[in-house]
Formats: C-alpha cells, structure tokens, sequence
C-alpha cells in the first residue's frame, strides 16, 4: 500500500493517511525517495561485499590446511562479529566523504543569512527522574530554562520533572528543590513536578504518562535525562526545524560529553566525540527519514507520538519478555510507521550529556543496554514497519550477539595458533596477521577518519588544544579503547548468560560522579576478566610461546582490567588530565555559557 503526502487534521487529532498515488519524497520532503533508496542499496551493497571478501579471505587462511570443527567455529564466530567493524568502516567513509564536502545536513538547518522565524508552537521541557540527586539533576534544567529565557522565546516552553523516585528520602529532597527553584523564578506556574507512585513501563512509560495526560496541551516535548543539558539556541534551532517540518515526528540532535573531571568519561568521551562525528554523519545519510531516536536531547511531536508509539507488552516475563527497556528506537519505528519522519541531526549544535564516571558504571549501563536490544528479537517482526526501521532493530541485537562471537574467538585463538604451528611452513602467518590488521582499522575507522577530518579542517585542531595535545589525547584514546573493549567485552558475555538464566537488569539511579574505585571493587567486577586473560595467555605461552607477543593487543586488556578500571577512575589521574587538558574537547577550551555556568555551579 502507499499513501498520500498529505495528512488531515481535525481539532489536533492526526488521521491515519488514506491509499492514493505513492509519493515520490519523504513525507517532509528533504530527498526523493528514489535517491535514499539508491544509497541504502550503495550501502547494502558495499557491507555484504565487504563482510563476504572477509568471510572469504578468512576462509582461505582457515581452510589451507583442511578443515576441522575448530576451523569451522572460527569462522562461524567471524560471521557474526565483522558485522559491526564493517558498517562502521562504511558509516566512517561516507561521513568523512560528506563532511570532506561539506554535503552536510543544511537542508534541515535555518539557511545563512535567513532570519530565524519566531517561535510558535508550544515545547514541554521533560527531565525523567529515579532516585537521582535532585540537587545535580535540577541544577541542568535550571541552565536549560535559562539559556532559552535568554534567546527571548523563553514564554513558549514548560518544563516538566517526572519522577519514578521509590525512596522516600529522595522523594523529599526533590519535592524541596523543585519548591526551591519554583519560589525564586517568576515563571513558577511552568515548572511543574509530578511523582509516580509506581514504576510501570520504567522511563518509557513515565513519559507516556506525561504524554497522555498533561503532554496534550503542547505540541512538541524535549525529553532529558538527568545528565542532559542544552543550549538555549540549540533546542530553538530544533524546534524551528519542527516547526517549518510538520510531518517530522522526532528530531534527534547530536550528543556529546560534557566536560568531566573523570579521566574514563574524559577519554571516552574525547573518543566518541571522534567517532560519533563521521559514524553520524554517514549514517545520516542512507538511514534518512528513518533515523535513530535516542530517547533524550530530542524533540518529539506529541499527538502521533500519543497515536502511535505506545510500546507493545512482549510475551513472556523478564528478562526478554514484558515492558520494553530499551524503548527509542521501538518508538522511533513506530513513529516512521506511522508516516512521519525521524531524523537525527548529524551536527555538533550544543547538546551535551555526562558519560559514565568508571568502567562499573559503564559496564552496568551496557548491561542495561544489551538486554533491551535483545527484547528487540521478539519485535523484529513487528507488522508495518519500514524495512530500514526493521534492520535498525536487527543491528540493535547484532550489536551485542556479536560480543560474546568475539569472546570466542580469543578463546579459540591460542587452538588455532597451535594449529598453525603444526602446519609450517604451509601457513599462511602474512595473510593471518593482515587479516587481524584489517579487522582493526575497520574497529578504529570512526575515530582514524574523524581525527583526518579534524586535521583537514581549518582551526579544528586549535578547538581540540592544539596538534600536540589533539595527537596525545588521540593515541591515548586509542590504547583506553583497546582496554575498554576488553573489560565491556567479557562482562556483556558472562551478563548475555545470566540472561539465559533469568537475570534481568531495570532502570535505577546512574553513577555520575567520580568518586574512585577501590581496588577490591573493582577485582569484585573484574576477576574474570583477569582470569579469562591469563588463561588465554598462559595457552599461548604452552602452545605457541613465539606468539605470546603478538598476543598481547588481545591478552592485556583482559589481565589488566582490575588496574585498569582503578587507574581510570581516579581523581588524581582526572586531576592530571583536566590540569594539562589533555583529552580535552573544544568545550574544554571554549566553554559556552552554559557549562561555564555548570562549572561555576560545581556541576562536575
């Protein structure tokens, strides 16, 4: 079936659109259909040619000197591990190939020069609370409210704090910030506080109440979380896309980290402000009108939103099974569904989040993660969605089947090598180790093709501090990356089997602040890793001791994870890092008013 480009609309209520001639651009018009469905086929096309030459090439090596089921397991874990790699090399290409361009996402963005046309539709301001610091959480909605009181639009936003707070202690100390903040501010009429007295549907399910009840006198909310902040003339940028695009149904702004005196949030966010910056931009541009969605520093039209997003109950109990825990994307194919865009803004506009504080915080957010991505398994099927909003889900559990696939291959490895060993001088050792080289550059494409673009772009390097600190912070990263990915490897392994067992994860209060790890901490989180490291090890020094060295990239990460997660979140090595401002983002050299209003205030 296709539908008509235009929708009715009666007293606020959007009907469904009615079967006629298909139409030949996305609903808000930004491309033809016809060009997005060249580019996904470009990208389909490069991904499973790329993935196939590997798989192929990987077979060459295994099967030089027969096949055995150690072969055959090899491969079989390569399968479902070099998606990941592949498509965020291709992501990484086409993003710096825009950004090299500058074939950015203008068209969504008020052309230069151009007036901003005022504000007219009304925003609800969302913070979604549970057990958190009231003091910190407020602190970065009073900036927000602020900022945009500042851009002279301030009268067309409420904002709004939703709690699912279950402690009494916290209940109170957010019921007295909250009388706080609304004394001293004259517009205490939109500062609104509204406690749950249950859980149900866990954040999901706290915004959908807001949406169904209250959230119908506005036509767009801004979800945050406790960590959030933005700038007013981000969020005025967003809206007055909203506003000019009313068949946008969710607009998603680029995210990045605040400022940290964490030395784990200080490097990893230096990282992903690299890798998301071309991964973005890439997937930008072949995803299209059905972009990602990650349910906060976005903006969300109300009324389909209420008509069409709510989140189905999945059969079976938890931990696969019940309310949804991951529920962005689910919306946001529902929302696409539904004929309405999603987009994501692929640019850095002054949207900001804190990450995890130390490597168990970061750990547990995972966790969380990867069980609400695998529920996606019982949605794949979903009638009506757009098969790009259909593969979305797919990849969400890729994601994280490909983790334990990577597990065992390090397991397998030192087999494998011993194998080889057996087979000399008939194997191939070059192609083996050009193999696991490629596999590399494709896990590291989004940060290496970043830093190229920042280097190719005029002053971007002074924004990060200068060539020398950039290139320290960059070389830094990538070492604190190669570590992490052990730690988070094995730990979303080992929590994909407890899933198996029953375990299941839910929404509690975050660790924001960086307060250190203690040793016994951490080698309570972290003993197997180590374990897993030096088994791996030590079978490598039986079977091949010539290829221990080699080894090591692999081996390390796991033996030093309990160092690692120590060193990581200590003060003083933050202390050092934000002192020599090393690992610094542009936020760090030039602060907006914002965060040097959130520095002022102690906000980190």
């Amino acid at each position: 079936m296709t539908f008509d480009c235009d929708r009715e609309t009666i007293s606020g209520v959007i009907f469904q659109p009615v079967a006629t001639e298909p139409c030949l651009t996305t609903p808000a018009g930004f491309e033809a259909i016809a060009t997005l469905a060249r580019r996904r086929m470009i990208v389909l096309v490069f991904n499973l040619a790329t993935w196939s030459l590997l798989m192929l090439w990987a077979g060459s090596i295994l099967g030089s000197g027969g096949w055995t089921w150690l072969d055959g397991a090899i491969l079989i874990c390569l399968g479902f591990a070099a998606p990941w790699p592949v498509l965020g090399f291709w992501n990484a290409a086409i993003g710096l190939w825009q950004l090299s361009g500058k074939r950015g996402p203008a068209v969504l963005l008020t052309p230069d020069g151009e007036k901003p046309a005022p504000i007219t539709v009304k925003t609800a301001v969302l913070m979604t609370l549970r057990n958190e610091d009231p003091v910190r959480a407020l602190r970065r909605l009073k900036i927000v409210k602020e900022s945009l009181d500042q851009t002279g639009e301030g009268q067309q936003f409420s904002y709004f704090v939703l709690s699912d707070t279950d402690r009494a202690d916290v209940a109170s100390r957010e019921e007295d910030a909250i009388a706080d903040w609304q004394a001293h501010d004259a517009d205490r009429e939109r500062i609104i506080y509204r406690r749950r007295d249950h859980n149900l549907g866990f954040k999901a399910g706290n915004v959908r109440d807001f949406a169904t009840g209250s959230g119908r006198e506005f036509e767009l909310m801004l979800p945050l979380d406790a960590d959030s902040l933005m700038t007013g003339t981000a969020i005025l940028e967003l809206v007055r896309i909203m506003q000019r695009h009313p068949d946008l149904g969710i607009l998603q702004g680029l995210v990045v980290g605040t400022p940290t005196a964490s030395a784990f949030a200080r490097i990893f966010q230096f990282g992903m402000r690299l890798g998301m910056r071309t991964y973005t931009m890439g997937q930008a541009w072949w995803a299209g009108d059905c972009g990602s969605y990650w349910g906060h520093n976005a903006l969300v039209r109300i009324a389909p939103f209420v008509a069409h997003c709510e989140l189905p109950v999945l059969a079976g109990g938890p931990p696969l099974g019940g309310r949804i825990l991951s529920h962005d994307q689910v919306e946001a194919a529902l929302m696409r569904a539904a004929g309405f865009e999603v987009r994501v803004l692929p640019v850095e506009i002054g949207s900001f989040e804190d990450n995890p504080p130390n490597a168990v915080a970061f750990a547990d957010r995972d966790a969380r993660w990867c069980q609400g991505n695998l529920q996606y398994l019982k949605l794949i099927g979903l009638r009506g969605l757009y098969p790009v909003s259909r593969y979305q889900l797919i990849w969400a559990v890729l994601m994280f089947v490909g983790v334990p696939a990577w597990i065992v291959l390090f397991a397998l490895a030192p087999f494998a090598a011993a194998e080889a060993e057996r087979m000399i001088p008939d194997f191939p050792f070059r192609s083996a180790v050009a193999l696991s080289l490629a596999l590399l550059l494709m896990h590291l494409a989004p940060k290496l093709s970043a830093a190229l673009n920042v280097m190719l772009t005029p002053g971007e390097i002074r924004r990060f501090g200068g060539g020398a600190r950039f290139t320290l912070g960059a070389g830094i990263e990538i070492l604190f990356s190669l570590f992490l990915a052990a730690t988070t490897s094995l730990r979303t392994a080992l929590f994909m089997m407890g899933l198996l067992l029953g375990r299941s994860a839910g929404w509690e209060a975050q660790a924001r602040d960086t307060d250190g790890l203690t040793w016994s901490a951490a080698a309570s989180r972290f003993w197997p890793h180590a374990l897993f490291g030096v088994g791996v090890g030590c079978a490598f020094a039986t079977v091949a001791p010539h290829l221990l060295l080699w080894s090591l990239p692999v081996t390390l990460g796991f033996v030093a994870a309990i160092p690692f997660a120590v060193l990581t979140a200590s003060p003083a090595v933050g202390d050092f890092l934000r002192r020599h401002r090393i690992a610094g983002v542009p936020e760090d050299f030039s602060p907006p008013p914002e965060i040097r209003t959130l520095q002022l205030a102690g906000g980190f």
